[in-house]
């Protein structure tokens, strides 16, 4: 009667995510989000800036996403849930806002992943011209590459950041490597940086506007945040591998800069398509070429992979509180993964990357993140205001408030001019479609949501409730 009772009270019980990652699987996750963003995009900022102004747009976005990988260090791990930012978003401003929030999230990662995945074939298709083999098409290997890493995410996540720690470490390294290969200690040997530096060819607007392109370098880092419900200790990873993973981010991003902007020419590398494997082939050396074309490919993989898991977690969550069908909250019975919504977005991932336009895609990826960025400025001033220091266990408390969050709200108000200076239509295109999902979610949805049961955190009430 005891043993029936149990299995009774067992089967009664959700299955909910598995607590299996460390700080390295949160540090995979999140570099290997971003890291083809070294060798892929960045450069556009050249264009935009010249070399010395894609440097300068390097750094004060490596700012801004500090100040992220600070805010959401403290703020994940005391809200520790699938999710991230939307779940901070629901516990801390409110349904409207958690809502935006969890679509910025899903929009961004599945076009960036679509990015990624047309990246990979026409990679393959490179490479198949390369032994004289014309007219491959990209789209069978878009879809494979595709299918293939949501096949790994549907598996489990241990495994999935377990390969993605392994060929995001070996895509750094290959960074690291070409470095080291053309002397730096030895200027004026391989780099030529006198000769092909000029200064600000469109002046101090061209910085600005090269700010959009400088985001490449790091977007994505906040995707550490999806892990919150899967590590074992979140007070303990998610600060170690976020904050590592924007260190790294902010030395692959320099060596990069360095590298190319001492073999390429300006002009050619702010329209390259590839400029850290053209970089290699002006080297001369064929094994570096080798090195960074893998290097290519594990980085977009990587990042695929990634905005694969980030994108299901947004939309599992939002599934299980019923912002969205509650069919999408489900968890596998055997590999505890969110296996619908993993399946459910593979065809929206394809059917963006089968439209071709890579910038486009990249751009809608950019300014959902960017949406995203602007909100967690107003989320850390109320969760400080509402939970003071002291008022809850929090894992990580960042330094220096408000400060961060102030220079990410300036930043982030920068960024969206450069981003309308070059993409104008874009941008209110968008803004269009968040607004009419708002009201689409105010109007209809917000009825099928239990307030009570999306409340997870055992906090007391906030001050001035």
């Amino acid at each position: 009667m005891a043993q029936a009772q149990a299995v009774t009270e067992t089967k009664a019980q959700p299955i909910g995510l598995l607590r299996v990652l460390g700080p390295g699987h949160v540090w995979a996750l999140g570099v290997g989000i971003v890291l083809v963003g070294e060798y892929m995009g960045w450069n556009f900022s050249v264009g935009k800036g010249g070399a010395l102004g894609s440097l300068i747009a390097c750094w004060v976005i490596g700012l801004l996403y500090t100040c992220v990988a600070m805010i959401d260090s403290e703020v994940t791990s005391t809200v520790a849930a699938a999710g991230g930012q939307y779940a901070q978003a629901k516990h801390i401003i409110g349904p409207l806002m958690a809502f935006n929030v969890g679509l910025y999230l899903v929009m961004a990662y599945t076009m960036l992943e679509a990015a990624d995945a047309l990246i990979v074939g026409d990679l393959v298709v490179a490479l198949a011209a390369g032994t004289g083999v014309e007219g491959v098409d990209p789209k069978p290997f878009v879809i494979l590459a595709i299918s293939l890493l949501a096949l790994l995410n549907y598996r489990g996540v241990l495994m999935t950041l377990s390969v993605n720690f392994v060929i995001t470490a070996i895509a750094f390294l290959a960074i690291v490597v070409f470095f080291l290969s053309v002397e730096p200690w030895n200027p004026g040997a391989v780099l030529h940086h006198a000769d092909l530096l000029a200064g600000l060819p469109y002046g101090w607007l061209g910085v600005v506007a090269a700010f959009q392109f400088g985001i490449w370098y790091y977007l994505g880092i906040e995707g550490t945040c999806q892990a919150a419900e899967e590590v074992r200790s979140p007070a303990r990873s998610l600060p170690y591998g976020t904050m590592s993973g924007i260190i790294t981010l902010l030395i692959a991003a320099s060596l990069t800069w360095y590298v190319a902007a001492g073999l390429l020419p300006w002009e050619y590398l702010g329209q390259a398509i590839t400029p850290l494997y053209d970089a290699a082939q002006a080297s001369g050396s064929t094994g570096l070429q080798v090195f960074l074309f893998i290097g290519t490919l594990f980085a977009a993989s990587a990042s695929a992979n990634g905005c694969i898991n980030d994108a299901a977690r947004a939309w599992f969550s939002m599934g299980r509180d019923r912002y969205m069908p509650i069919w999408f909250g489900a968890v596998h019975p055997r590999y505890r993964t969110p296996f619908r919504s993993i399946l459910f977005l593979i065809p929206i991932a394809v059917s963006f990357a089968f439209t071709g336009l890579l910038d486009q895609v990249v751009t809608f990826s950019i300014l959902s993140g960017l949406l995203g960025y602007t909100f967690m400025p107003i989320n850390m001033h109320l969760f400080r205001k509402r939970w003071p220091l002291g008022s809850i266990e929090r894992g990580y408390v960042h330094p220096f408030h408000p400060l961060p969050a102030i220079v990410l709200l300036v930043l982030c108000t920068a960024t969206f001019f450069a981003t309308y200076l070059g993409y104008g239509v874009q941008l209110l295109a968008m803004m269009s479609f968040y607004i009419v999902a708002s009201l689409w979610f105010a109007f209809h949805r917000y009825k099928y949501v239990r307030r009570g049961d999306q409340f997870t955190m055992p906090w007391p009430r906030p001050r001035g409730y």
